[in-house]
């Protein structure tokens, strides 16, 4: 009985620890903050409206993990794939971009390499709706890891 009873508790020891960290985020309707969508954020995270004139934004941050920014302007195209485009060549031309890492029709995650020891990962994804064109991006303030990036776009992604 002992056995069972600490094999039961190793196996959910072990189940906490590999627990979808997905599974801490929750649904967040932007419509109040002036953005027609919806996505999956930390509870309780900060959440701040940014007006820059020719756009507008939102900063989404809870600790060093998650930072995001969404930015409202006038479409410049009605075409996803050409906005992507132009976001992608943006980045392609920094000279610290090397490597894309993960690629689909709104967006992609890339990798950035600062020295031959230092990499952070950033990403883009679009939204366009009407006249209006909502760029996803990570926040600026943070060198984010592989995973952390990738966290935070599969959690803007639009379902």
């Amino acid at each position: 009985m002992r056995v069972l009873s600490f094999l039961l508790l190793i196996s959910l020891m072990i189940s906490a620890c590999t627990s979808d960290p997905a599974s801490s985020l929750k649904e967040l309707d932007l419509m109040s903050y002036g953005i027609p969508l919806k996505i999956m954020a930390p509870d309780s995270a900060d959440i701040k409206k940014e007006d820059m004139i020719v756009q507008k934004g939102v900063s989404i941050k809870k600790g060093e993990d998650y930072d995001v920014q969404i930015w409202t302007s006038e479409a410049s195209s009605i075409d996803v794939a050409t906005a992507k485009a132009n976001k992608l060549a943006d980045v392609k031309s920094s000279r610290i971009f090397s490597k894309i890492i993960k690629e689909d029709n709104n967006g992609f995650i890339f990798e950035n390499q600062i020295d031959s020891t230092t990499l952070y990962y950033g990403f883009y994804h679009i939204v366009i709706q009407g006249d209006n064109e909502y760029v996803f991006q990570n926040g600026l303030r943070g060198n984010f890891t592989r995973e952390q990036a990738e966290k935070m776009y599969e959690a803007i992604k639009q379902k």
